[in-house]
């Protein structure tokens, strides 16, 4: 259990080292706001998109769902006279 906390130790101030020890002049690769705010959007677009489909297959299935109901009570109902 001891060795655990020696590696977890170990690894942590490994990670901080490299992190304090690299190169600053290099730059990450910057993302433009304008771009996030589009991928948000296309995102929240496509979401929406998605549940109206849904919506509307679940409704068209329960009408059929429901209306299968009305033809077998009919069909029953004709059948006992």
């Amino acid at each position: 259990m001891a060795h655990n906390k020696y590696l977890i130790v170990w690894l942590f101030f490994l990670c901080n080292s490299a992190v304090a020890f690299a190169d600053n002049t290099s730059s990450c690769y910057r993302i433009e706001p304008w771009t996030i705010v589009g991928i948000i959007f296309a995102d929240v677009f496509l979401t929406l998109i998605i549940v109206a489909i849904t919506y509307r297959c679940a409704s068209i299935r329960r009408e059929k769902v429901e209306n299968a109901d009305k033809v077998y009570m009919n069909v029953r109902a004709n059948c006992k006279k």
